[in-house]
């Protein structure tokens, strides 16, 4: 053992970083390689005389001489170690070792410095330096540790490691941030933030964490508890603050138009969970995990929120105005615009209102609401909710339909504006929520609102003509005929010259089926009798249309043309009840 002591002496004082000049600005690792092998070495061996010694004869003269080769060996690699941490900082690739060593697990084998330097002679050069580097790391560690020096390597370790984290946490925009901050930032100010927060999420834990955790995992490899003490004291602030900034945004007052940023933080959250989970396993990092998923349900709460303050402001709104020509109201369109966009988050949204059903206690009618069935199995979540945001939005569209004073009108207005919801649902991923049945079932209420329509507005120009007894009618009482449908016809023109079908398709099927019912029946009655009256004075102000006239005059229907409008009262009439909220 004596020995092993005089033949450490000449590498260990060769390397004493206070014997010369060279020692001092010259690095052992970056030197001599093969060198450094023989350094480690004769430290294991002075290490192990060291021991022997002290139970055996502890007043040798070699024992105090070891005690001070030990010294000098420990402040080389103290030099050493922290040298190569700050040299490589840059890129201390643990991708190059991540599938040779522990990955992130609690398995304490690691990989051993001799199967990795085997292992480099296939990599890139940068690689190759990485690897080296991080095998130096390994065996410096070791070597200190149990010498019992390991406290001293730990300290380095951190103080440097933790610097460049945060570092590199500093360069993705990740502060400390304050909730007086938050809540000062203007909306242009968050959704900056939010971007450049959905940025370093990702990076920060598919980089910096995991690469931390790897790194930890692979120089402390021989020691469980100082692999666990450095990863968490390293990360824990940095990892605290990047989780944070989602729980103080989401306590911030949001306005309906902000809960995209919110969906995209929280399914950001959720996609990253199973690698936070498994980053952050160790008990003493609990304290970030909790912080993630603190910030993932209130996220969740704000979000719910939100939701049910679109529904309060479309149950709340109070207009009194009626649409002019019965055309789409304002709200239909931006609450089926919100509605559309939810249903681009379906995958996320749906885990998040899953514990939030439409209140069981409503005063809308309960034959209104079912559950949208879907071709993949049980209904989602997110599809029962925006079934019901949606069945919110047609009722709230039955109280406005009663501005109207005519009820053909009103009917008219039902129709555009569920025809307006159908066409967005079956054009956007709403359908895939609420399936082809709901699609089916809405769009015949359209046909219903429309058949509705055409019978109260028309059904004094249908009830003019004589129909089926036109054969058995005299002169006199066709004349009389002539005249009522002259006169019926005109009125029901100049009123709905002033109506509106926005949707081309809508307006010709409405045209179409205005004119099978009417022009047929009329060019029967004409042909019929304005031979037989051709003799009568001033014929032309007795018939005053010909079937082709009419084709012409119902072309330029439902364009809002008009100069004139309907007046608006709420309706006493029986008859628009029969189709409120009929979604049977």
């Amino acid at each position: 053992m004596e020995e092993n002591i005089e033949n450490a002496q000449p590498i260990i004082s060769k390397w004493d970083p206070n014997s010369s000049s060279y020692t001092e600005v010259t690095f052992l690792f970056h030197q001599d390689r093969k060198e450094a092998k023989e350094f480690l070495k004769s430290v294991e061996h002075l290490r192990r005389a060291m021991h022997f010694l002290i139970g055996e004869n502890s007043t040798s003269e070699k024992l105090v001489l070891a005690q001070n080769l030990m010294q000098i060996a420990m402040k080389r690699l103290e030099k050493e170690f922290y040298q190569i941490l700050s040299k490589n900082r840059d890129h201390l690739d643990t991708e190059s070792v991540s599938g040779r060593s522990s990955g992130g697990s609690s398995n304490s084998d690691g990989v051993q410095a001799d199967d990795l330097e085997i292992a480099v002679a296939s990599i890139t050069e940068v690689e190759k330096l990485s690897a080296l580097a991080m095998t130096d790391l390994q065996s410096i560690a070791e070597c200190m540790s149990s010498s019992g020096y390991g406290k001293e390597c730990v300290k380095i370790y951190k103080i440097v490691r933790k610097s460049i984290l945060d570092e590199g946490l500093y360069h993705l925009g990740i502060e400390k941030f304050r909730s007086f901050q938050i809540h000062k930032m203007n909306r242009e100010d968050v959704k900056h933030m939010t971007k450049k927060w959905m940025r370093a999420i990702r990076i920060a834990v598919r980089r910096l964490f995991i690469e931390e955790r790897v790194l930890c995992d692979h120089v402390f490899s021989a020691s469980d508890t100082i692999r666990e003490s450095c990863f968490s004291e390293i990360t824990r602030e940095g990892a605290i603050n990047l989780f944070r900034f989602p729980e103080l945004l989401a306590k911030k007052k949001h306005s309906l138009d902000e809960i995209s940023q919110l969906m995209e933080l929280y399914e950001a959250i959720s996609e990253l969970w199973p690698e936070i989970e498994l980053i952050f396993d160790f008990e003493s990092t609990s304290a970030i995990k909790l912080q993630a998923h603190s910030s993932l349900l209130i996220l969740g709460d704000s979000i719910r929120t939100i939701l049910s303050k679109f529904e309060s402001t479309i149950e709340n709104d109070s207009s009194r105005t009626a649409v002019f020509g019965g055309g789409i109201h304002p709200m239909t369109q931006s609450a089926m615009t919100y509605i559309s966009s939810l249903a681009d988050y379906s995958g996320i949204l749906s885990s998040i209102v899953v514990d939030s059903p439409p209140p069981a206690i409503t005063p809308l009618p309960e034959p209104c609401f079912e559950s949208p069935a879907t071709e993949n199995g049980p209904t989602l979540a997110v599809s029962v909710h925006l079934a019901w945001l949606i069945l919110v939005l047609l009722c709230k569209l039955d109280s406005k339909a009663e501005l109207y004073k005519d009820v053909s009108l009103s009917y008219l207005f039902l129709a555009n504006n569920l025809h307006f919801i159908v066409e967005r649902v079956r054009t956007t991923n709403i359908q895939y929520l609420l399936g082809d049945e709901w699609v089916s079932k809405h769009a015949k209420k359209v046909k219903q609102f429309a058949a509705n329509y055409e019978a109260l507005a028309w059904n004094k120009v249908f009830s003019s003509l004589p129909g089926t007894n036109a054969m058995a009618i005299t002169p006199e009482t066709a004349k009389e005929c002539f005249r009522k449908f002259s006169a019926a016809f005109e009125e029901a023109y100049n009123k709905q010259t002033s109506w509106i079908v926005l949707d081309g398709k809508l307006r010709d099927e409405l045209k179409v089926s205005i004119a099978k019912k009417l022009v047929p029946v009329y060019q029967e009655f004409y042909d019929l009798y304005s031979v037989m009256l051709s003799g009568e004075k001033n014929l032309e102000l007795l018939v005053r249309f010909s079937p082709d006239d009419l084709g012409n005059y119902l072309s330029d229907l439902f364009h809002g043309t008009s100069n004139s409008s309907s007046s608006t009262s709420k309706s006493s009439s029986s008859l628009l009840q029969l189709g409120r909220c009929q979604l049977r």
